[in-house]
């Protein structure tokens, strides 16, 4: 055939001939389909097809001429432009040569498949994705196409859709001559995710472009939904290092709403083929993917990553749609495509944004850019009306698709009601460089038109929108030029979803994940409350439900999204050491959470009260502690992260911490085992005084110098009434000094967590003259303590 080519006929080698998308469709159906990776067949008209359909209708130089004389920043002209173009393309005749051709592939893959093969119809633009840009998105795409008189007519179509509005502004912005880009069409028989799910996946972390993780998102239904941020997805994070070894390392599941789904509906072959339906609410608190499907996806993003780095000699990270067929349960890949933002941006350089004032909330959501950027809101709930956003208004609106792109270009940030990180508005976000917060639900009802705002995507994966126009700062920091210490500078670190970025920064692992941040703001829920469910009232249990909907029961809930907080850490600094505390809550933290109050003793003093080691063994907190190890070890042994330590705080007595090892050892955590390494924390004065006694049961100590200052100078460091908490205090200093020899004499471990060295650059000069072997900081503080600890060493060497 002269227009057609099959998929087993096609290569990487042919994007000229039929552009990226078809390209490697052809690519992925030939060499991937034995190693594991199932595409569904189809073919592709060339790019010759469709320059055969503009000159047979003597349409090239009429569209020329419109194009030449556009004012690309009139929106009006823009749009009457594109109108004129495609209707002259909708309009005009199929030659017969190549109707002829569609209709003779249809037919081959209605052989293959059965009579009246219903087929997606998707755009390849031949000069689509390119190192530096992405044209995806830009055509049209439509589904369930039955019969070849509905199919040809199709075609017809998805030619006329490369002259939409937001594909001319694309090329114009992009630097590309519009009669230079040919239109392939890729005719691929669907999968039946109607009845199933389906998504998009990247191999690169499409937020910070930390290149070990698989990104998933999931939807009921059609996949359209999510490529158009009409549902909020699930979203599934899987480690690729462990996932090569066996291991089931899903490090995060976040449920998403999903309300609604594209379906089958109609006539086909008069042309009425899908529509979005509500999807039940029982479906809605479940995730849409089984963890074993999310695996056998993971391994299909990774076979193709690694099929497509060998092409091109080096990483190429992907962005890989699939779908999920409902009738048979299988999993496709339907489009696979090089990752164009953070596959291509500069990790020489990290830039902070650090938020310094707060003003009251109005909406959240999911964040994407990790920037911040402040300025009037625009409010704007239809299309039609989105010409009235001026440049630096921050875009606030329900959904966004590709027809505005035009004037996003020109907002400071984007809000909306709806969508996942792989929407459309969270695609132009990252290509554009602004931040957005999508899926915040009450966006528009919560942001007036014209109001001062600031929205923070800097703090993780939850993004806030605040009233007024707040205080930041940011910081170009040159990663290069960063030498190394000899003393060792670790990260302290408590949000999971900071881990990828902060892993950036110059650090030999982390010496302190705190989980109570993980129980406090990703579980909420008191353990006791999990562990006696049945028991709680209706209340409490209406509070628990919609937290733990998605996970097979209480139990497995607390045990999971534990295990999944600390396995973010752990992956993002894989395979260096990351030291995990055991939780440390006080009874009145642990009373706040929900169904805490009835659990909790009530104390005059909490900061040395019924903490640490004291509750592990306890009646009260044994079961629940019993939590906390069972998600240790699948972190540990089933997610295989084995570059996990442990450390218990707040250790009174030698008895206390046989005790507290001796319960590790029967859940399964045995000092020693699988490379297993326990930690003490030094912040009791006896902790220092009996060190050689401590020693014998622990790999090493890890100093807080907040709890140490507390109890040597008897100062209460929540008390506003007492003064003098100061850890450079000689007291506490030579606490410190006794725990850092004591180690060194034994051969251990010995590093310091607190707050002191990121707050008193003579603390650190001093540590380090003690020869500590590490210090474990904020990560806003480790490039300037980086600083201090190489000057100190090299006045150490002068001197």
């Amino acid at each position: 055939m002269r227009y057609i080519r099959r998929f087993d006929q096609l290569g990487i080698q042919d994007i000229a001939l039929v552009g990226g998308k078809n390209a490697s469709l052809g690519e992925m159906y030939r060499s991937l389909t034995e190693k594991g990776v199932k595409i569904p067949d189809g073919f592709a008209t060339t790019a010759d097809a469709y320059r055969h359909y503009i000159d047979h209708n003597t349409l090239h130089e009429r569209i020329k001429q419109v194009l030449d004389t556009l004012d690309s920043q009139d929106v009006h002209a823009l749009a009457n432009a594109g109108a004129r173009i495609r209707s002259w393309i909708n309009h005009a005749e199929m030659p017969a040569d190549l109707a002829g051709e569609i209709d003779a592939a249809y037919q081959h893959l209605e052989a293959e498949y059965g009579e009246h093969t219903d087929v997606a119809v998707r755009s390849s633009a031949t000069a689509e994705d390119l190192p530096s840009a992405s044209f995806a998105g830009q055509q049209e795409t439509y589904l369930n196409i039955r019969g070849s008189h509905n199919l040809i007519a199709t075609c017809k179509q998805v030619f006329a859709s490369l002259f939409t509005d937001r594909a001319i502004s694309y090329r114009i912005h992009q630097g590309f001559e519009h009669m230079d880009v040919a239109l392939s069409i890729g005719v691929q028989r669907m999968v039946r995710s109607d009845s199933g799910a389906a998504g998009v996946m990247f191999t690169i972390d499409t937020e910070t472009g930390f290149r070990d993780a698989v990104f998933i998102t999931a939807a009921y239904g059609l996949g359209e939904n999510i490529v158009q941020g009409a549902v909020n997805p699930d979203e599934f994070y899987v480690f690729k290092p462990t996932l090569a070894e066996g291991k089931r390392p899903i490090l995060k599941r976040q449920l998403g709403d999903k309300a609604i789904k594209m379906i089958y509906t109609g006539d086909p072959m008069a042309g009425h083929s899908t529509r979005n339906v509500r999807v039940k609410k029982e479906h809605r608190h479940r995730f849409a993917l089984s963890d074993d499907e999310v695996l056998s996806l993971a391994r299909q993003a990774v076979i193709i990553e690694a099929h497509y780095s060998k092409a091109a000699g080096k990483p190429r990270p992907m962005d890989i749609e699939w779908a999920k067929d409902g009738e048979t349960g299988e999993l496709f890949i339907v489009q696979a495509r090089p990752e164009t933002v953070q596959s291509i941006a500069d990790t020489r350089f990290a830039q902070t944004y650090t938020l310094t004032s707060r003003g009251p909330i109005l909406s959240r959501g999911k964040s994407v850019g990790q920037r911040i950027a402040a300025g009037k809101a625009r409010v704007i709930m239809e299309a039609a009306d989105m010409h009235a956003i001026r440049p630096g208004e921050v875009l606030v609106t329900d959904i966004t698709d590709p027809d505005w792109e035009p004037v996003m270009k020109t907002a400071a940030a984007i809000v909306t009601n709806r969508g996942g990180r792989t929407c459309h508005a969270a695609i132009v976000a990252r290509e554009l460089g602004i931040p957005a917060i999508v899926g915040c639900g009450d966006a528009t009802q919560a942001i007036a038109n014209e109001q001062e705002i600031t929205v923070c995507c800097a703090e993780g994966d939850e993004g806030v929108v605040y009233a007024g126009i707040q205080d930041f700062a940011s910081q170009r920091i040159d990663l290069d030029t960063l030498s190394r210490p000899r003393t060792h500078i670790m990260l302290n670190l408590a949000n999971p979803s900071q881990a990828f970025e902060a892993s950036r920064l110059p650090n030999e692992g982390v010496g302190l994940a705190r989980l109570e941040f993980i129980i406090n703001n990703s579980i909420r829920i008191h353990p006791r409350a999990l562990l006696e469910y049945d028991r709680m009232d209706d209340k409490i249990k209406q509070q628990i439900d919609p937290i733990i909907a998605g996970y097979p029961d209480p139990k497995s809930f607390y045990i999971q999204r534990l295990a999944e907080g600390v396995g973010m850490i752990a992956a993002a600094f894989y395979p260096k050491r990351v030291i995990v505390r055991m939780s440390d809550f006080k009874s009145n933290e642990y009373a706040s959470l929900i169904g805490g109050a009835q659990f909790e003793p009530t104390e005059e003093n909490p900061m040395i009260g019924f903490r640490g080691a004291a509750r592990y063994p306890s009646e009260a907190f044994a079961d629940c502690f019993a939590l906390e190890c069972a998600a240790m070890k699948q972190a540990r042994d089933v997610m295989g992260l084995d570059n996990i330590a442990l450390m218990i705080p707040f250790v009174r007595s030698v008895a206390e911490a046989e005790s507290v090892l001796e319960l590790m050892q029967r859940e399964g955590l045995t000092r020693g085992e699988n490379g297993l390494q326990i930690y003490m924390m030094c912040e009791i004065p006896a902790n220092a005084l009996l060190a050689d006694e401590f020693l014998e049961l622990f790999d090493g100590f890890s100093i807080g110098s907040n709890d140490l200052t507390q109890l040597t100078l008897g100062v209460d460091r929540d008390s506003g009434i007492v003064s003098g908490f100061d850890e450079r205090n000689p007291a506490v200093l030579k606490m410190i000094a006794m725990a850092i020899a004591a180690c060194k004499q034994k051969g251990k471990y010995v590093g310091i967590c607190g707050q002191a060295p990121s707050d008193y650059p003579e603390i650190t000069q001093w540590l380090v003259g003690q020869g500590i072997e590490s210090i474990s900081l904020n990560p806003d503080s480790v490039i300037r303590m980086t600083q201090v600890v190489l000057d100190i060493e090299q006045a150490q060497i002068e001197g």
